[in-house]
């Protein structure tokens, strides 16, 4: 994509998380629904391995989820987002542990913007199924290079590429075997390794549609790569077996061996 489809793609993409901020907190609210409660938050947590006092970036904070959650542990947080909306609510829903907050409306796609933050500021950065909401995730890996001390970590969660995308689908298949009869559960995936663009919903009732950005593994990682990073944490959570009869996580809970969110660890050397 050129600069200029890129820049139109990500002003669009703002818009549609402005117009989306009231429905995505209302259903957010402070705890998170059953995917960032029981997948990715606790994976996320398991790679930080936080200690009080540490200072950590948020981004994408979205209404303050994870910043809220990190400071509850102790942590010195900075939580920022492009959309001012959702940095609003941020600030609405953050009622305790304010000394350890702060948020800042910022575009993560800006590497110019992102290093006036400060170099080496940060003992570690997260961020929360966002990379497959931004137009472009070069200019923040190289940012986070320079923010992150040496010997910290990035650790992100997006939707698996390789089950949960644009390009997979659920299916559900009544098996006759040995006299029983049951469901079997399956991903289909009908495409991987092309990098593409799609608008769609998060939520149901969303205003906007806003754009999803498929990168197979090789693209997602390289990147970090080539920017300076290493691999050396890696999680794929699913949900529980015992969780399919509550029917959480917009179905989801049926594939305890086919995770939908991958949460990875990306060190500094």
């Amino acid at each position: 994509m050129t600069e200029e489809s890129i820049n139109l793609i990500n002003n669009q993409t703002r818009e549609a998380w402005n117009a989306t901020a009231k429905v995505w907190d209302e259903r957010m609210g402070d705890e998170g629904n059953d995917f960032y409660r029981v997948l990715v938050r606790p994976a996320i947590e398991k790679l930080l391995q936080l200690k009080p006092g540490q200072r950590i970036l948020d981004v994408g904070c979205g209404n303050g989820l994870t910043t809220r959650r990190l400071a509850s542990l102790g942590a010195r947080m900075l939580g920022i987002d492009f959309a001012s909306e959702m940095i609003n609510n941020a600030r609405k829903r953050t009622n305790y542990n304010q000394e350890l907050i702060e948020y800042q409306v910022l575009d993560a796609t800006d590497e110019t913007a992102l290093l006036k933050l400060c170099e080496s500021s940060f003992d570690a950065a997260v961020s929360a199924m966002v990379l497959m909401n931004m137009a472009e995730i070069e200019p923040l890996f190289k940012a986070l290079t320079k923010l992150v001390r040496p010997g910290g970590c990035f650790i992100f969660a997006v939707m698996h590429p390789c089950f949960n995308s644009m390009h997979t689908s659920m299916a559900a298949e009544l098996i006759e075997k040995e006299n029983l009869i049951y469901t079997e559960y399956s991903v289909k995936v009908k495409a991987y390794l092309k990098p593409t663009k799609v608008r769609g919903l998060a939520l149901e009732n969303q205003p906007q549609p806003h754009t999803y950005f498929h990168r197979p593994l090789n693209i997602l990682l390289n990147t970090a790569f080539n920017a300076g990073f290493v691999l050396d944490g890696l999680e794929e959570p699913t949900f529980l077996p015992e969780l399919a009869a509550e029917n959480i996580g917009i179905g989801w809970s049926k594939f305890s061996e086919i995770p939908p969110v991958i949460v990875a660890r990306l060190r500094l050397l």
